[in-house]
């Protein structure tokens, strides 16, 4: 079994109303404190690998997060480039390109922004992640026996120790990426068209998005644990989630 758990950065420097895809920017002393945060959540839990993006924000999450341990970067996890829209607000785009712009609001899968990628573009980086993490993660460790802990692989799982976990052969794998990567990526492991990402899914910073994998299972037949968990960002007493 591969237990994937999906986290985005925290806040960066070009902020959230601007498209800053290939923007390579640190994060904000928000961001640090974000990630913080989510380092404290999953203080104790074993995590077997863990991959990020290369870009600056990724990076400093996933090593704020690994406290020490060793941090994988893929390129494949890069954020989708936006082009000439890069660093723009909404409004600014709406001035400069509005027809693309309407194009690119009701199917943002094929309609490319100018010079840049398109959400199946992305797509197929998120596809060859997957396929390469699952071919990697599901070659049987020594001793392990791997099996459905439920006739019912959609049912609750119930509650497995970290040692029965581990003994079971569950490899568990931190990915640090960003916001719209992760919403295709999503789309991609649960067969959801592309073009939904943006309506479909939520990916708050530093957020808890995790996805598991039963033996034998494709790319696009993960099962969804856990939806942009952000309770380790939120106060007593607020909702805890985005």
């Amino acid at each position: 079994m591969l237990t994937l758990i999906l986290s985005r950065h925290g806040q960066a420097a070009e902020g959230d109303a601007m498209l800053g895809g290939q923007l390579d920017v640190p994060l904000l002393p928000a961001g640090r404190r974000e990630a913080e945060a989510l380092a404290d959540r999953l203080a104790g839990v074993r995590l077997d690998r863990i991959v990020a993006s290369p870009m600056l924000r990724a990076l400093e999450t996933a090593q704020t997060v690994a406290r020490g341990r060793p941090i994988e970067l893929d390129e494949r996890l890069r954020e989708l480039d936006y082009g000439r829209w890069e660093g723009l607000t909404y409004a600014e785009i709406d001035a400069r390109d509005p027809d693309l712009r309407a194009r690119w609001e009701h199917d943002p899968a094929a309609t490319h922004a100018p010079g840049g990628e398109s959400g199946d573009d992305v797509a197929a980086r998120a596809l060859h992640f997957l396929v390469d993490l699952i071919a990697v993660e599901e070659l049987p460790s020594s001793g392990a026996q791997y099996h459905r802990h439920s006739p019912d692989p959609g049912g609750s799982r119930g509650i497995v120790s970290e040692a029965q976990a581990e003994a079971d052969g569950e490899r568990r794998v931190l990915v640090v990426a960003h916001g719209t990567f992760n919403r295709i990526l999503l789309c991609v492991a649960l067969g959801i068209p592309t073009r939904d990402y943006r309506r479909r899914f939520l990916q708050d910073r530093a957020n808890l998005t995790v996805l598991r994998y039963e033996r034998g299972g494709s790319a696009d037949e993960a099962q969804l644990v856990l939806a942009n968990d952000v309770g380790h960002l939120r106060a007593p007493g607020q909702a805890p989630w985005g």
